[in-house]
């Protein structure tokens, strides 16, 4: 039986009945009773950019009262690269103040997401948007999300040019409905029915994500994605990319037939190719993926399940072409470099640790949404987005640098350089209270474990030890919590998997140590592998490759190793 004989899973019904993505959005949100959208709505309004969410702090309070859950939305951006002007950035503050929570939330894709909304104020959100010129067309649903690029400019014209193929990539692979226009900006319906040139009817089995890297920085995590292109720079231009296939962190507790894998280097393409291997790989994923069963729709099932082979010669059919052999590519680091720091041209860029990726005022503390206001209205560059939730001013002139320093000290953000690496370089997904996956905190309860683990390794003599820690409130990956040293992954209410033995360049998933733990026993659990590796460690050696060295971990042969060398 071959797989498209497979009964069809329930989103595939409501993907198939949608006309075009429009399902009956315009009636769910004219509907003045119930705060939600229509059932069949929560999974169309994906593709807008939109979740549907609850507040689940006060879910037990409002049953008390008989009330529905505070219904609420999340509206995430389009944004190939993570690049703004400083008019958009101050246009989302607005936004996110007028209609959402006060706070934007930096994503670990390059991409801000507007907490808060009620169903009322979806509608003049997204045309808040539109007037800035910015949309959340196709990033979330079934399609390619946000493409993500390198965001360190230090090589201008090498990262512009990078940072160009992102752009063409995303549009390429943008999903061509009117419904978006037609639902949120007031358009005039075009058709009844509408089948995509490239997504046809149903569009993906499961989300498609695509990464740019450039070496020797692979703060992108590359290997994780569907598809990756490591940028290959030869004399100071970019000659092609390096091809990966198959990546991807995303598991369920209890289902040891998902798993997290990484991305195998193919072969080589130069820049002309990009398009067609992009377009040639997701329609066999399109054509080839799993529509029963969405927990093994993701790409990295298909290439399994196809064999890598096989699949490859599914896309060389589809392009026309063979990759090359692939070229030499060495990876340095995984993280952000925080600070000043040159760029070729003559300028320079300041990259800021946000806490979290929460931009907000906090009362009695950091006034760090106004201060990147108050950055924003003085320089006239872009701001980029990391993948690790950071920001970045880029392309400040000379004669704006002590300008920017003032207010920097002004609103007192200088105090987010020189932290400790274990803060810099830790990352966490939402989780509670808004997300409906969350079994367990991350974002709220991440600094408190810091605080913790922190004064552990400062007992120990390990204070400047640049541990990287990722914690997600679920499995599902989104903090990319596979890769870290130290990684700890939502179970239930306090308790956590804890996963250990990640490198720091992104090219080893880490391995399950420890089950459902609380506070007390992960650090309980970490202290004599922390005091061991303090005494018995080589000189530069991290923890991560400390564990692997000593037999720490009982390695999974299948899924917890790069399936790749790099040359």
């Amino acid at each position: 039986m071959s797989i498209n004989d497979k009964h069809l899973s329930e989103v595939e019904r409501i993907k198939a009945a949608s006309q075009g993505l429009r399902g009956t959005l315009l009636e769910s949100l004219h509907n003045p009773v119930t705060g939600a959208v229509g059932e069949d709505d929560v999974q169309v309004i994906k593709f807008h950019g939109i979740y549907q969410q609850d507040n689940r702090d006060l879910r037990v309070e409002r049953h008390q009262q008989k009330l529905e859950p505070l219904y609420q939305f999340m509206a995430r951006l389009r944004l190939p690269g993570g690049v703004l002007s400083g008019k958009q950035w101050l246009a989302l503050s607005d936004i996110a103040h007028t209609y959402g929570s006060g706070s934007l939330r930096i994503t670990s894709r390059q991409s801000i997401q507007l907490h808060g909304l009620f169903k009322s104020q979806l509608q003049p959100t997204l045309q808040a948007l539109d007037k800035a010129l910015l949309d959340t067309v196709s990033a979330c649903g079934d399609v390619n999300r946000n493409v993500i690029a390198s965001a360190a400019p230090q090589g201008s014209a090498f990262h512009a040019e990078v940072y160009a193929w992102a752009k063409k990539i995303a549009a390429h692979l943008l999903p061509q409905t009117h419904a978006y226009h037609e639902i949120w900006l007031d358009g005039q319906r075009v058709t009844d029915t509408e089948e995509d040139p490239l997504y046809g009817l149903t569009y993906l089995p499961r989300k498609f994500k695509i990464a740019i890297a450039v070496p020797p920085h692979n703060d992108v995590d590359v290997f994780t994605q569907d598809l990756g292109f490591i940028a290959i720079n030869e004399g100071g231009r970019l000659v092609g990319f390096n091809v990966c296939v198959g990546g991807g962190l995303g598991r369920s507790h209890n289902k040891p037939d998902t798993y997290p894998r990484l991305a195998d280097v193919c072969g080589f393409c130069i820049p002309e190719q990009v398009l067609g291997i992009a377009e040639a790989v997701l329609t066999t994923q399109r054509d080839h993926g799993d529509r029963g069963d969405r927990s093994q729709a993701r790409l990295k099932y298909t290439v399994d399940r196809m064999g890598l082979a096989v699949f490859m010669e599914e896309v060389r059919q589809r392009t026309g072409f063979p990759l090359s052999p692939s070229r030499p590519f060495h990876f340095e680091t995984s993280g952000d470099r925080f600070g000043w720091l040159e760029n070729d041209d003559g300028t320079a860029c300041l990259t800021l640790f946000i806490p979290g990726g929460r931009v907000v005022d906090i009362d009695g503390g950091l006034p760090l949404m106004s201060g990147l206001d108050a950055l924003a209205r003085l320089h006239h560059g872009e701001i980029r987005l990391t993948c690790n939730q950071n920001l970045v001013i880029a392309g400040i002139a000379p004669s704006e640098r002590a300008q920017i320093e003032d207010e920097l000290r002004e609103y007192r953000l200088d105090g987010l350089l020189g932290l400790a690496p274990i803060r810099t370089q830790a990352m966490a997904c939402v989780a509670l209270p808004t997300c409906p996956l969350a079994m367990a905190e991350a974002e709220r309860y991440l600094p408190v474990f810091l605080d913790r683990l922190e004064t552990l390794l400062s007992e120990i003599g390990l204070k400047s030890e640049a541990l990287t820690v990722r914690m997600t409130g679920c499995p599902n990956g989104c903090a990319r919590p596979y890769l870290a040293e130290i990684g700890l992954v939502g179970k239930a209410p306090g308790l956590y998997d804890l996963y250990l033995g990640g490198d720091r360049v992104g090219l080893r998933l880490n391995t399950l140590y420890r089950e459902a733990l609380d506070e007390e026993a992960l650090l309980t659990t970490l202290r004599p592998l922390l005091l061991r590796f303090a005494s018995k460690h080589r000189p530069g050696e991290t923890f991560g490759d400390f564990v692997h060295r000593h037999d720490v971990l009982q390695t999974d042969s299948n899924h917890n190793h790069v399936p790749m060398k790099t040359p």
